[in-house]
Order: structure tokens, then sequence, then C-alpha cells
């Protein structure tokens, strides 16, 4: 079903199949051995293979929101039934174990030419499928996959509609956090802004797109466009968490040191709105306050490379600076326009770093020197050491 056989059109490995039961009832899943486990849909366990398995349902809209919809599931349902509830044409396709393909929405031809599109007008009953379009173009984008003028057209109706007011908070990050683990998660913010969703969702990065929108020369506005630092970061890592800072870097672009604490500020009220982890926020922030001063590292003297190095909590989790680096990493090459340019700063860094690790505090204690002077001399032989590795470089 959906997700499987799109996947296998693609040409994608298949990571999980499941299945929708037509004819059944409750009652006869059971009977056989199936294990209910949907609270609000008909989904049940196999007993052997533990794949989930669906009744064929139908849905309809009987409140606001993503949650206002009742079920119904009986063996009148048919299989076309099922798949016409489904939010895009790709997903909305079915395989027998024979292999014959079951495609009443031409999902087959769109995979064929690119397209996102919605199967029926009910799309506009869910506004969680407004993210769903947005994550699939993060995962297709790089394809060459579209969203169809009339889907993208119904998703403008239902942003000015209100709906996208009504998702909760969580439907919304983990939406955000899947697509940042995409290979095109540039796309998902594109396809927000396209439709209006992103100034209602993420203000603070409509404050950036239309920043950059704003910008005349064409090609200055694509080398400039705080989405290139994401990009860069896609091509360095995985790590969602450095993606996330990335995207925000930009925040700690001001001239001014109150600039920046307004970035920051705006940093913390997305995390705050969406209950971003911790872990993302920490790296958000520090990437905005600090990469700029990264970007000198090679002109730095000792006790500035130790504050840039205290102040990203290296000496506490030295992967933070390994994230760190990678931000920077990311939009140094973004704004220098170099598509592999070499990021010297970060050897700079690291090896200023492993100096300034090989000083002892045992040894310090040994001289009889505890509690907060411990602290200071521990700073001051750290500083030192760096400095002493500078002498050398």
């Amino acid at each position: 079903m959906g997700g499987a056989v799109r996947d296998q059109l693609l040409g994608y490995p298949i990571k999980e199949r499941d299945y929708v039961v037509v004819g059944a009832n409750l009652e006869e899943m059971i009977k056989q051995g199936f294990r209910l486990i949907g609270k609000d849909f008909p989904v049940f366990l196999h007993p052997k293979t533990h794949e989930e398995y669906a009744l064929a349902r139908t849905e309809r809209k009987i409140g606001p929101g993503y949650k206002g919809f009742a079920c119904y599931a009986a063996p009148d349902v048919s299989l076309e039934d099922d798949l016409k509830r489904r939010d895009l044409t790709i997903n909305a396709m079915a395989q027998n174990n024979r292999g014959d393909l079951f495609d009443p929405f031409q999902g087959q031809k769109d995979i064929e030419n690119k397209f996102l599109r919605h199967v029926s007008p009910a799309f506009s009953e869910d506004p969680v499928r407004i993210l769903r379009v947005a994550r699939f173009m993060a995962r297709f984008a790089p394809l060459g996959f579209r969203v169809a003028k009339e889907t993208m057209e119904l998703m403008k109706v239902m942003v000015s509609a209100g709906e996208i007011q009504t998702l909760v908070a969580e439907r919304v990050w983990q939406e955000f956090c899947r697509a940042l683990m995409e290979p095109a998660p540039q796309a998902f913010i594109k396809t927000l802004y396209d439709c209006g969703a992103l100034a209602i969702l993420f203000p603070e990065l409509q404050e950036l797109y239309t920043k950059y929108e704003r910008v005349a020369d064409q090609r200055a506005r694509g080398q400039h466009n705080f989405l290139s630092v994401l990009k860069k970061a896609v091509a360095l890592t995985d790590d969602p968490q450095v993606r996330f800072a990335a995207l925000l870097c930009d925040f700690g672009k001001g001239v001014a040191k109150e600039e920046t604490q307004t970035g920051v500020h705006k940093i913390q009220a997305l995390c705050q709105r969406y209950r971003i982890p911790h872990t993302y926020q920490s790296l958000a922030i520090i990437a905005a306050t600090y990469h700029l001063l990264c970007h000198r590292a090679l002109e730095l003297d000792a006790q500035s490379l130790y504050i840039l190095l205290e102040k990203t909590d290296a000496f506490r989790q030295s992967s933070r600076l390994d994230q760190f680096l990678l931000v920077c990493e990311a939009d140094f090459q973004a704004y220098s326009g170099l598509a592999h340019s070499i990021y010297l700063q970060k050897d700079r860094v690291l090896s200023a770093f492993a100096a300034a690790k090989k000083v002892s505090a045992n040894k310090i204690k040994n001289l009889g020197i505890n509690g907060a002077a411990l602290g200071k001399k521990l700073v001051e032989h750290r500083i030192i050491a760096i400095s002493a590795f500078l002498q050398k470089a």
C-alpha cells in the first residue's frame, strides 16, 4: 500500500509494508489472531509477521483541525474508497500479492511526470497535509518533483481559511524534524513559503526569506540566501541538529551586539513555540552568536580562541564543538560562493582545543591550588598552551 508501492516504483528500498483489508470487520480480524493496536482507526498487527494491517475505511470531516474526523470501517468500503482519502496520488496506489497494481488516481503517471498532486478535494480537510507535501518535496525535489499547480492553489486556500492555525506544536515539529533529515530540507521551507504557511507557522523564517527576496541582483540572491547555508550543511552532515542550526545561522549576522541578541530571542521564541528539544536550541544559539567569531579564527589571539572554545562548551562536550564547526563551515562555504572551499578556521580551532586539553587540572592541584583559584589558574594555563601552539603555527 501507499508508500511501499511508491518507493518501489521510484527504485527506493522499501523500509516497511502496510496492508489494507477489504471486506472484513473488526471481529473477523481478531478471530484470525490479529491484534488491534489502533486507538482511532482499525489497525492491527499480523499474528506472525507483526506487519500492520488496516481495515479499508473512509473519513468524514466533523470538526476543525486534523483531528476533526469520523472514521467509518466496514466490509462495504472498497479499496478505491480507502485510497480516495489519501493525500497525494503517489501515495494512493496499492498492489496485491500477485503484483497487480491498483492505481485509480493515476499515481504512477504523476511519478513519471514528477508531480505531487492531491487525490481529491478532501485534501483540504486536513492541514497536516500541507506539512506532508512540504516534507515530500524535501525528499523528492532532488529527483525533479514539484507541487502540481492545482495542489499549490488548494494549499493557499487552506492557509487563507485558517486551518493551518489548528495544528498542534508537536505535530509541526515532528514534520519539520523529519524534513531536516531528508535530502533537500530547504525545499520544505520553500514550499511552505510558496503556499503562505511559512508566515503563519514560522514568522521568523518568513522574515529571513522576504529579506533575501528583496535582493535585486538574482545572482547575489542565490549566493546569499539563508537556505544556501542549510544546503551546504546537508552536504556536510546528516545530523538534524547541525542542519537546524545552519538554517537559523543568519539570525546572528547583525553588525551590532543588540542585533545578535534580537536574533537569539527569535530563535528562542521559535523553539519554545514548538517545544523543540533543548539540544537543538542550544546549538542554534551558539552557532548564531559565535559563527562570525569562528570565521576570524586565523587572526584571533590565544585568549580569543580560548573564549571561543569556552563559549561553545568545548571542554565539557567536545561533540558540541564538532557540531558548531560544521555549521560554521556550511556558512563559510555558502557566503564565500565557493563550492568546496577549505575551511582552514576549523583546523585552527581544533588545534587550539587539542593544545588546551593537554593542560592537566590535577597537576595544578598538586601545587596546592584549589577552589576558584584552581579554575582561574586552569584558564591561564590553557591560554598559555594555545599561545605556544600559535607561535609554532
